[in-house]
């Protein structure tokens, strides 16, 4: 009898431990995340057909922190934010800046990263740290740009413009210009995700302008706002949000 009533103890004890598990399991928040995958390095298809980038790498490290889980949806440009309104997903992160004007028909979560204007130089460049020091030489930037304007603001600086900034940093490449000014995650792709320029450019300094990018999500929708940030607050007080800028920006 004894036998007995350790056996029922033990299966009762097993089920409940399976119940609870599956309860847990059941409960996890999953996010659906919408992204833009075509702008490197901060979302983008690689090779074998994966979203990666900083953007994706930062909500997988915000989720984990976070206890949540998370699907990124590779969604088109031009109709992202009418997916979020209409419910399609819960958030989207694709290098979303937050603006006066957007927060006006979304709500976004805190600011993740700043993407504004970044200073390049040549890698044997040990002079230059800011704009400022590149008084006396020319430096590019593409026509029409906040990047072009700063240049022009600067003392001393000579501006050259170029229909797009791949050319910039082609002429940057080739000592034909002593600098170039362009959005840091452009300049990061050019500079840190492309073999051609690894060894010949390097990003000096911080951005010197604000553009912060942020999480966006349905106007109201706090419940899926709250996750989020506690995700992202974790994730920059441990140190690991700076882990991915200096892997995916610097």
């Amino acid at each position: 009898m004894k036998k007995i009533l350790l056996v029922l103890l033990v299966l009762v004890l097993a089920f409940g431990i399976v119940s609870c598990a599956k309860k847990d399991q059941a409960e996890k928040k999953i996010i659906t995340i919408a992204s833009d995958a075509t702008w490197p390095p901060m979302e983008y298809v690689d090779e074998n057909k994966n979203i990666v980038g900083f953007d994706v790498d930062l909500m997988n490290a915000a989720a984990e922190a976070g206890g949540y889980e998370i699907k990124i949806l590779n969604t088109a440009w031009d109709g992202i934010f009418a997916g979020l309104a209409n419910g399609e997903y819960d958030a989207v992160c694709s290098s979303v800046t937050i603006t006066e004007e957007r927060k006006a028909t979304m709500d976004f979560s805190d600011p993740y990263v700043n993407a504004g204007q970044v200073l390049v130089v040549a890698i044997s460049d040990d002079k230059s740290a800011v704009l400022a020091d590149m008084a006396g030489k020319e430096v590019g930037a593409q026509i029409g740009t906040t990047g072009a304007i700063a240049i022009q603001n600067t003392a001393g600086v000579t501006l050259k413009t170029y229909d797009e900034i791949g050319l910039a940093i082609a002429d940057l490449a080739n000592g034909r210009i002593a600098g170039v000014v362009a959005d840091g995650p452009i300049a990061a792709d050019f500079v840190l995700q492309n073999a051609e320029y690894q060894n010949k450019l390097k990003i000096v300094g911080e951005p010197f302008t604000e553009e912060f990018y942020g999480v966006a999500v349905k106007k109201g929708n706090q419940a899926v706002l709250d996750i989020i940030n506690a995700g992202l607050k974790k994730v920059k007080e441990s140190g690991k949000a700076e882990e991915l800028e200096n892997k995916w920006l610097r």
